[in-house]
């Protein structure tokens, strides 16, 4: 017997419609920006939502070479890398030590890290910089690094903790009987299992690394040293009054692209992992 398909109630539609505004919204922008990055002033300043009439790269050499969007691309790359490196080193064993483990002051601990969810990143700028200009300390992009990944660490403890929590205390039992100690249990036997956690902490901070521009502002003034997303203003500065159109959307569309690829790249490698951990548990 063939299964009949269910009819779409009126909530089923609006849903659909909802859901479909929604893409467009969302969609429709980010393709605008890649179709003027292809544009030249004129087509723009004529014909601005209609399609480029040709590929216009001089637009992202203008950027890149003019615009030094090349220089601030690797800056981002180089303090991105290095404050996930460090987020890691600091996130995975402390996570694991204060969900999985009891010992003296842990809840205080823990109470301390979940206050730090509820203080904004802008309101420690200030005081960060003055830290930062007494120990002569800014225009460094290791200390930005640092300062990335200490400011995210309670959400990314908040967030791997759970993970932590929700596996079952026997893979530490029989690793124990194993004669594993503490951090050989720890990146041998837990951290694998916590996998959909650390990939999930991965995206958030790659995307909130690279697109950060509050502190990469305050704490970089050496224009040599600074990030793509603070590029991107002094592009926009630099042309304030002779626009060039084509080259600040390619600006924008290198700011865009890498996040936008990590993303839909570990989207999907996410959503597998979750799938998984859903079966074994």
């Amino acid at each position: 017997m063939k299964n009949k398909k269910r009819k779409l109630t009126t909530s089923d539609i609006i849903i659909r419609i909802i859901l479909i505004i929604s893409s467009v919204l969302v969609v429709y922008p980010i393709f605008w920006a890649f179709a003027t990055s292809f544009k030249t002033n004129k087509e723009f300043l004529t014909s601005p939502w209609t399609l480029p009439s040709g590929l216009n790269l001089q637009n992202y050499v203008n950027a890149i070479i003019k615009g030094h969007m090349g220089s601030y691309f690797i800056n981002s790359i180089l303090i991105t890398a290095v404050s996930i490196v460090l987020l890691f080193a600091l996130t995975v064993p402390a996570s694991y030590a204060l969900s999985r483990h009891k010992f003296r002051f842990n809840r205080i601990i823990t109470l301390v890290f979940m206050g730090g969810l509820f203080v904004s990143g802008s309101y420690t700028v200030v005081p960060l910089f003055l830290m930062m200009n007494k120990a002569h300390l800014l225009n460094n992009r290791l200390i930005v690094a640092l300062l990335y990944s200490v400011t995210t660490l309670p959400f990314n403890i908040y967030l791997l903790s759970g993970y932590f929590k929700g596996l079952s205390y026997e893979y530490e039992a029989a690793a124990a009987i194993d004669g594993c100690g503490y951090f050989r249990t720890l990146y041998s036997v837990m951290a694998p299992l916590a996998k959909p956690g650390m990939v999930t902490v991965l995206m958030f901070a790659f995307m909130s690394y690279w697109n950060e521009y509050i502190l990469a502002f305050t704490m970089i003034r050496d224009d040599t040293k600074k990030t793509l997303s603070v590029g991107l203003k002094n592009l926009m500065e630099v042309q304030k009054y002779a626009t060039d159109w084509g080259a600040m959307f390619a600006g924008l569309v290198l700011v865009m692209l890498p996040t936008m690829i990590f993303y839909i790249i570990l989207q999907k490698k996410l959503t597998q992992g979750l799938s998984l951990g859903g079966l074994k548990g």
